[in-house]
């Protein structure tokens, strides 16, 4: 391959990588805006989300064996334009059902996109030194998506809709397919593809009626019959996913790797990293706009110390890690998450950006560091020749751990939101307070029949917003807290069988 088609390739791949991060950024910012024009609910916007996550760590187990079996190029490609659709199909809806198929389109074009970057770079540049230059500038380019998306997002929201956000991604998509169809050269190894549709269906079972059942919970109750099927069904379909996956030969999922302790331990802090760290995104921009009442221009650049100071973190993670040790900088990244997290819960609708900023950094810090280390632990726990199926699995986790804390950490929010407005409501002597604090929490509007002026209702339904954002932050922070514990357990137990062995 010529160097000016191999610089087409890398092209084609960081324009896909960043448009397909763009995704998870740039949406948050839109959320109360699509809440409002197609007048949905907390747990519609629950499922905008949810939905792309899903389905990108549902079928991010299969996205490798798929190359490789059917080329590399190919998969990727068709990913790339199943995005652009999908990306069309979540602009021109104007129903929530139609929203939500766009992403589920999208998610599982992001399953097919994000992964094969690594192997189509790892081709097209076979030497070491140029290879690390490239991948490099990959992760950067993904950071500064991450970065932009917030900020890009509130603009287009303000001045030209939500829709924009979506339309966006239709020339990126474009100019991706064709520098792609240009600059990659095909390849597979169909002999080396581990296909498993069985471990496939069933890791979707649980992991959409898991969704569903914590989506669910929010708006019809922990008890509600729905809420309890779903819980059995994920239940019974996480069962027979470990069944299938120890009994298959090459499977989807590496059940067996997690008799090992740092890699079991790796891929939980990765699981809680996606939990508490990325599905920060969805409660701030709902803490910014609806409980302190900012534009999603504002919102957007009031977000970027998270992206900013974790794009600085992983720039000098490598002189970080040589100073103190992967094991120790990893610990250190989940305590920081854990506090940052924490220190939220303290927030109102008054409180001075000034406070909010710092929290926000603290947590940008956390990722910075904790994802890189927490990948080099997971890789480095895995036996050499497994670190496809390690790689794959602990990225699933991660976007896994997103979908059910979007799903669960919604429905703390709502529910601690609807209890705080009911109260108040009772207080003041309304009737039906119940009723009428579930409906103004969900639409985030007045609900018809209640006789307060409308400023002093928005005031109160601005505090009831950070009283839940502050229940959904303390989960969150605790839960990395806990991730701290498992890892230093790990480290610890570790070191005193290396110590035992050497002795």
């Amino acid at each position: 391959m010529t160097v000016n088609r191999r610089s087409v390739a890398a092209a084609a791949v960081y324009l896909g990588t960043f448009m397909a991060s763009l995704a998870i950024s740039i949406v948050s910012v839109a959320l109360p805006a699509i809440q409002s024009d197609l007048g949905i609910g907390l747990s519609g916007l629950q499922w905008v989300v949810g939905t792309y996550t899903l389905c990108l760590s549902a079928f991010m187990l299969s996205a490798g064996p798929l190359a490789d079996r059917y080329g590399r190029k190919r998969i990727w490609l068709i990913g790339v334009a199943l995005f652009t659709v999908g990306s069309a199909v979540c602009a021109s809806a104007h129903s929530l059902e139609m929203l939500i198929a766009g992403c589920a389109l999208q998610g599982v074009a992001g399953a097919l996109v994000i992964p094969g970057a690594l192997s189509i770079l790892t081709q097209a540049f076979p030497d070491p030194a140029e290879r690390a230059h490239v991948i490099g500038g990959w992760s950067s380019f993904s950071a500064v998506s991450l970065i932009l998306g917030p900020m890009l997002g509130g603009l287009l929201v303000d001045h030209a809709g939500w829709a924009s956000i979506f339309l966006v991604n239709l020339p990126i998509g474009m100019v991706t397919i064709s520098l792609g169809l240009l600059g990659i050269e095909e390849s597979a190894n169909p002999e080396h593809a581990a296909l498993d549709p069985a471990g496939q269906f069933l890791s979707i079972a649980f992991l959409g009626s898991l969704t569903f059942a914590l989506i669910n919970a929010g708006n019809a109750g922990w008890y509600a019959r729905e809420t309890i099927f779903s819980f059995l069904t994920s239940s019974i379909a996480l069962m027979l996913f470990i069944v299938v996956e120890l009994r298959a030969s090459r499977p989807v999922f590496p059940v067996d790797l997690f008799r090992q302790a740092p890699f079991a331990s790796a891929n939980f802090a990765s699981l809680v990293l996606g939990f508490s760290g990325y599905t920060s995104l969805f409660l701030f921009s709902l803490f910014l706009q609806q409980g302190q009442g900012w534009t999603p221009t504002d919102a957007g650049w009031r977000m970027a110390p998270v992206f900013a100071a974790m794009l600085f973190a992983s720039f000098i993670f490598g002189k970080l890690s040589r100073r103190f040790g992967m094991n120790r900088l990893m610990i250190a990244g989940y305590i920081i998450l854990g506090v940052s997290m924490l220190a939220m819960t303290s927030f109102t609708p008054t409180t001075p950006y000034w406070i909010v900023a710092p929290a926000f950094t603290l947590l940008g810090i956390a990722l910075g560091v904790a994802v890189p280390a927490t990948g080099a632990a997971a890789m480095g726990s895995a036996p050499r020749e497994r670190t496809g199926a390690a790689s794959a699995t602990m990225n699933a986790l991660r976007q896994g751990g997103m979908t059910i804390g979007i799903a669960l950490l919604g429905t703390i929010m709502s529910t601690r939101a609807t209890a705080s407005l009911e109260g108040t409501l009772t207080g003041s002597g309304s009737e039906h307070a119940a009723t009428l604090a579930a409906v103004a929490v969900q639409r985030h509007e007045m609900p018809v029949g209640l006789s307060i002026a409308p400023e002093t209702f928005q005031s109160l339904l601005k505090e009831a917003s950070t009283h839940g954002f502050a229940s959904a932050a303390m989960v969150a922070g605790a839960l990395g807290l806990v991730a701290t514990l498992v890892l230093t357990v790990s480290a610890y137990r570790t070191a005193r069988q290396r110590s035992s062995a050497s002795h």
